[in-house]
């Protein structure tokens, strides 16, 4: 191995003291010494080791003296903090295996070679329902350069077949405003011109995605955007990523549900006419999102307004069930 000019041993001592040390592990001076001469072919005497340690100090690093030596003491980030963003990156359905196991390795980077212990997921990433786009962080950056010069972006839209491959089922052009993670999947937020609404679409359903040499469409163009995007009722009128315009819907659902109304809609849902064990709720929800959550939950709420939606899922329940009676 090359050895490595003198004047680095500043920079190969913290790195020392990242990867091996803290408040379980201290090293002396000597051990630090030893391990720059291994590692980095920098031989240092045990005096200097200590004055590139005051060094750090003056820059501000925690580093903690003890009698059995000298240790790392705050770092970016706390060990939970680490275990939660990787618990993130597993937990993304649109993240592939790929790009996971690396992520992870960034991550625990982060901490020392102790911490590593701790995280076996970095060995089971295959274990995980991953998505297989491997053009999601590429369709990531084209989003925000387009965003950031004002263009509209081009792109196959695709859905997967019986093969378990993904199909192009057809061609967008749009003009893109944000990217949004919801019900941990990334959706791509713009408006068509074409179809005259703005558009919710699956990242990893994206692939071939360039800028294109069109100007995007300023949101404030747009009905229903002209004061920008708003982010809370992103979350809770549309619990489905549906297009349609939101409206207030009233149901009747047992008590014990509210729990389940509240993580989807938000604390801003409408309480009344409470019985034992019933309650009416009033939500600001789009149509078709509504829809489809009332088919999850049919079995514990019941439509009430308006009357056109109460209609739909009666002929949606009507036809579920002739399927079961064939």
């Amino acid at each position: 191995m090359a050895s490595e000019a003198k004047k680095l041993a500043l920079l190969r001592i913290l790195e020392i003291l990242q990867r091996n040390t803290d408040e379980a592990h201290p090293l002396t001076h000597n051990e630090i010494a030893d391990m720059l001469l291994k590692n980095y072919g920098i031989e240092i005497e045990r005096k200097a080791v200590g004055r590139n340690i005051s060094l750090l100090l003056e820059a501000d690093y925690d580093i903690v003296t003890t009698k059995r030596g000298v240790y790392l003491n705050e770092r970016k980030y706390e060990p939970s903090e680490v275990r939660m963003l990787i618990d993130g990156v597993l937990s993304s359905q649109y993240i592939g295996v790929k790009h996971s196991r690396d992520l992870i390795e960034k991550l625990a980077s982060e901490e020392n070679k102790y911490f590593r212990k701790n995280i076996k997921h970095v060995h089971a990433v295959n274990d995980f329902n991953k998505g297989d786009n491997a053009e999601v962080f590429y369709s990531i950056d084209v989003v925000h350069e387009a965003i950031e010069n004002g263009k509209m972006v081009e792109y196959d839209y695709n859905k997967y077949g019986a093969d378990k491959k993904l199909h192009k089922t057809s061609f967008q052009r749009i003009s893109p405003y944000q990217l949004i993670l919801h019900n941990q999947r990334y959706y791509l937020m713009g408006y068509s011109s074409y179809w005259g609404h703005m558009t919710y679409h699956r990242l990893d359903r994206i692939t071939n995605m360039i800028v294109s040499p069109r100007g995007a469409v300023p949101i404030s163009e747009i009905e229903g955007f002209e004061d920008g995007i708003n982010y809370k009722n992103l979350t809770t009128a549309m619990p489905y990523m549906f297009s349609d315009t939101p409206e207030t819907i009233e149901m009747l659902a047992v008590d014990w549900i509210i729990d389940q109304v509240i993580d989807w809609f938000g604390k801003d849902v409408k309480f009344s006419d409470e019985t034992e064990d019933e309650v009416t709720i009033r939500v600001t929800v789009n149509e078709q999102a509504m829809r489809r959550w009332a088919m999850q939950y049919a079995l514990h709420i019941k439509i009430l307004s308006p009357g056109s939606l109460a209609e739909q899922i009666q002929e949606d329940l009507t036809a579920a069930l002739q399927k079961y009676n064939n």
